[in-house]
């Protein structure tokens, strides 16, 4: 747990984060380059293009190209660090499936205003599917920051990892929970709070709801891990059995629809290796609508109040 810090700190969207992680990659190592698909102002990439220009590419509306062009300059020795909206990368799914994955190249694809959290956008903008098609792709790393600190951290630490990732990213200013001695860890769940009566594995935004559900449940003297699973792939299995086994009591949660996303990833782990009760908590296979976040998160069960109302119900009936 070392590396938390108080939520007091303050807030900031993961997209602020990743902006700032890419400066600072830039910095790190000359052969990183950016490039967007005309939303460079909403992904926060023209951070990098304002201390960066010659390593900056503009694409315009056209996300194909900028898949085709990231994938070009991998093979050319550059690291290509690629984003627009959640929604609008899946346009170049095939392309990153074909050429990208397939052949192992180093691409690391952003995708900002994911899920329901993206709000008055409404469904057509809440992308709700991305965790579980970039999860389906063999060689493919998916990351899910919990906060603004570990996106600028996550981002850093993909140069050191050779290989496709896709990043998750959001509009919305989230409570800064980690401070600038956290070490980013590819792949290794992270322990926010202790429990003994049920575990809840969390992602992104759900990682705050969560703890604040957590903070609810101590009143009705129900204790409970809170994981921050950042990495949904590759998944920290052993942390994920050690903790089904201390509590035989498993909740996922998530700004996603429950197939394919965390939820799908944990039950896979579980269903192999330690059967056992287990909840999930997201978008119940079903869209989501135009509205403020809070109002859709707790109109689609997943604010703290909800989440809590669901950990009580399903501790209370194992």
């Amino acid at each position: 747990m070392a590396g938390i810090a108080k939520e007091q700190k303050g807030k900031a969207a993961t997209r602020d984060g990743y902006g700032k992680g890419l400066i600072l990659a830039g910095i790190k190592n000359k052969n990183v380059v950016a490039l967007d698909a005309d939303l460079s102002d909403s992904t926060r990439s023209e951070w990098f293009k304002e201390k960066f220009p010659d390593r900056f590419f503009s694409m315009g509306i056209a996300e194909q190209n900028m898949i085709g062009t990231a994938a070009g300059l991998s093979v050319s020795g550059k690291i290509p660090y690629a984003s627009s909206f959640a929604i609008f990368s899946e346009r170049a799914f095939e392309l990153i499936r074909n050429i990208v994955s397939r052949n192992n190249l180093n691409v690391k694809i952003a995708g900002s205003h994911a899920g329901l959290a993206t709000g008055e956008d409404g469904k057509s903008a809440q992308a709700i599917e991305d965790i579980a098609i970039y999860r389906s792709l063999p060689n493919m790393t998916v990351i899910q920051p919990a906060d603004a600190v570990e996106a600028e951290k996550a981002v850093v630490a993909l140069l050191d990892y050779n290989g496709p990732s896709y990043m998750r990213l959001l509009r919305n200013p989230l409570p800064i929970i980690h401070d600038n001695n956290y070490k980013f860890n590819i792949g290794k769940g992270e322990i926010l709070r202790k429990g003994k009566d049920a575990v809840i594995f969390a992602t992104g935004t759900m990682v705050h709801e969560s703890l604040e559900a957590a903070e609810m449940l101590k009143e009705e003297k129900i204790n409970t891990y809170v994981v921050n699973i950042h990495t949904i792939k590759p998944i920290d299995e052993k942390l994920i059995i050690s903790l089904a086994k201390k509590t035989n009591c498993v909740i996922t949660a998530e700004d996603h629809n429950i197939i394919g996303g965390l939820g799908g990833a944990v039950a896979e782990v579980l269903g192999e290796n330690y059967p056992c009760l287990m909840k999930r908590i997201g978008l119940e296979d079903r869209y989501g609508e135009s509205g403020k976040p809070a109002e859709l998160y707790e109109k689609y069960g997943l604010s703290a109040n909800k989440v809590a109302e669901k950990v009580k119900k399903f501790v209370k009936g194992k």
